[in-house]
């Protein structure tokens, strides 16, 4: 494959159980260009929770395709598939996950332990990701000293580190005011101008339809494709 495609589905399906199989995505395909900002959106059930493991490698899929940066998950090995979650792969989640005894430099800098670099280089690139988000000045700081708001930038800045061919983002304004939460908006439109590869995950139909760009999915299906209604992708 070429270069252009940060993310590629390709009939996916996952069943789990058997007695009765639970159908949790039904061949699911799309694809996402290097540089776009999508809303994967959906309510509770429709298999969106299920859509984000299987995109992050976390789970592979029953049967289908799943391709990050051109790799074919399926074809590797669980050392394999750790080292391309930990260079390919950058995730958001709303409960930040954060490392409360570690400082936030240190949370930041963490996103580069599993990609073999050194850790000189990691902190430094942990300074330039914290200055990206605008948290040069609460590097020192514990998440414990921050804000509901402050912690998520600190989770971007972690997904962000190490300039992954993708970022997954899972409500990442779910369990923040809404003022936080546009200003958690704001940043993922500014990383994307800078040339981020984004998808939100979100049950908010509102906050979907502020990207460029939204995925619907109901029942374990795609159900509409703002991208494929404007042409944009075969």
């Amino acid at each position: 494959m070429s270069g252009t495609w940060a993310l590629e589905l390709d009939g996916v399906t996952k069943v789990y159980g058997e007695q009765p199989p639970v159908h949790a995505l039904r061949g699911v395909s799309f694809a996402v260009r290097r540089g776009e900002l999508v809303a994967i959106v959906g309510p509770s059930g429709s298999g969106k929770s299920t859509l984000l493991h299987v995109m992050g490698t976390l789970e592979l899929p029953s049967e289908g395709v799943v391709r990050i940066g051109g790799v074919d998950a399926s074809g590797l090995s669980d050392r394999e598939l750790s080292r391309l979650r930990a260079r390919q792969i950058g995730f958001v989640f709303q409960q930040f996950f954060l490392a409360e005894h570690a400082s936030v430099r240190e949370n930041v800098a963490d996103g580069l332990l599993y990609a073999g670099v050194p850790a000189v280089e990691r902190y430094r690139r942990a300074d330039e990701a914290l200055e990206r988000v605008g948290l040069s000045h609460r590097a020192s700081f514990r998440p414990t000293q921050l804000s509901g708001g402050e912690r998520q930038r600190v989770a971007i800045a972690r997904a962000v580190v190490g300039t992954p061919a993708i970022v997954l983002a899972d409500e990442p304004t779910g369990n923040l005011d809404s003022t936080t939460g546009a200003s958690i908006m704001e940043l993922l439109h500014e990383l994307h101008a800078n040339g981020a590869t984004i998808l939100m995950i979100t049950h908010d139909a509102g906050l979907a339809d502020q990207l460029p760009r939204q995925i619907r999915v109901l029942d374990g299906q795609v159900v509409s494709d703002t991208a494929c209604d404007r042409g944009d992708v075969a």
